[in-house]
């Protein structure tokens, strides 16, 4: 593995003091990164490299966001805005808000980019065999607590504790339609005590949809707590538009019409998947290198 570089340890390090500056205080921000102590993140920030190794460097510069490519163009298509309009609405109204978007919408992109560029703002990814207690356990990292020595319920109350100090706090999940009953259940218990303090928004496809109808139907426990505290709807994000791709490409250095008229075609035929156009204008540019 190659070794890191002056410029890259700069880069991690201005990525580092970014992400600080998100939250009340450094040992805060420590309490949220794995495998790091407040000790590196100090020597760091104080230009202290000597004795920093590389996979050290690389472990933080992952979880600051350091190592994306810098030189993808992110563009404001129009499902960036709306997300980025219900995330601020969420985070400024305290109130909970579910996001409905196409795979390949850009839902994380445009999350991960508001989480980076605003304070109190907490990003977590959700998965199918997240239980209810690594649920919780990862909210308190994210927030920047440790969880070491806490049961789940103490660490649940101080969860609470620190989310109600802040002044504006918004918890963000991708891919929330993953997660388990259980855990619904554990959202409204967290929903009930921060109402009108925190901001909470979900991510996912349309298939939390048909998930919560069903649930409904069949009357199981907390679906309708659950459909309550979103407010009975859906904040429904436009499908990416052929102007949406044209942006993009041109944004990242396209600019034969035959070549952007490749990756529209491309693209029309996945559903103006994204994460496809991305693929697309980064195998035009190699081949035209």
């Amino acid at each position: 593995m190659t070794k890191v570089t002056l410029k890259e340890k700069e880069q991690i390090t201005e990525s580092l003091r970014s992400y600080v500056e998100k939250y009340p205080s450094q040992n805060k921000a420590v309490g949220s990164l794995k495998g790091t102590s407040a000790g590196t993140v100090s020597c760091i920030l104080a230009g202290k490299w000597e004795n920093i190794s590389d996979a050290m460097w690389r472990k933080v510069g992952a979880q600051v966001g350091a190592t994306r490519n810098q030189e993808w163009q992110i563009v404001e298509t129009g499902a960036y805005q709306e997300i980025t309009y219900a995330l601020n609405d969420a985070q400024q109204s305290c109130n909970v808000t579910w996001v409905v978007g196409e795979a390949g919408s850009g839902k994380t992109t445009t999350a991960k980019v508001y989480a980076d560029e605003h304070r109190e703002v907490f990003y977590l990814l959700c998965s199918e065999d997240l239980h209810k207690g690594e649920f919780v356990r990862e909210i308190a990292r994210t927030i920047g607590i440790r969880g070491e020595g806490y049961t789940v319920r103490d660490l649940w109350k101080e969860i609470l504790a620190r989310l109600i100090q802040m002044d504006s706090p918004l918890l963000i999940f991708d891919e929330a339609d993953k997660l388990t009953e259980s855990v619904f259940h554990y959202f409204i218990s967290l929903y009930n005590k921060v109402e009108d303090k925190c901001g909470v928004v979900f991510l996912s496809t349309d298939y939390i949809k048909k998930r919560i109808r069903s649930g409904l139907r069949h009357e199981k426990p907390g679906y309708k707590e659950f459909y309550s505290r979103i407010g009975r709807k859906y904040f429904e994000v436009d499908d990416t538009t052929p102007n949406d791709v044209y942006a993009i490409c041109t944004a990242n250095g396209l600019t034969e019409r035959k070549d952007i008229d490749e990756v529209l075609r491309d693209a029309e035929d996945c559903d103006y998947d994204l994460r496809r156009v991305k693929k697309s204008v980064h195998r035009i540019l190699i081949h035209n290198a």
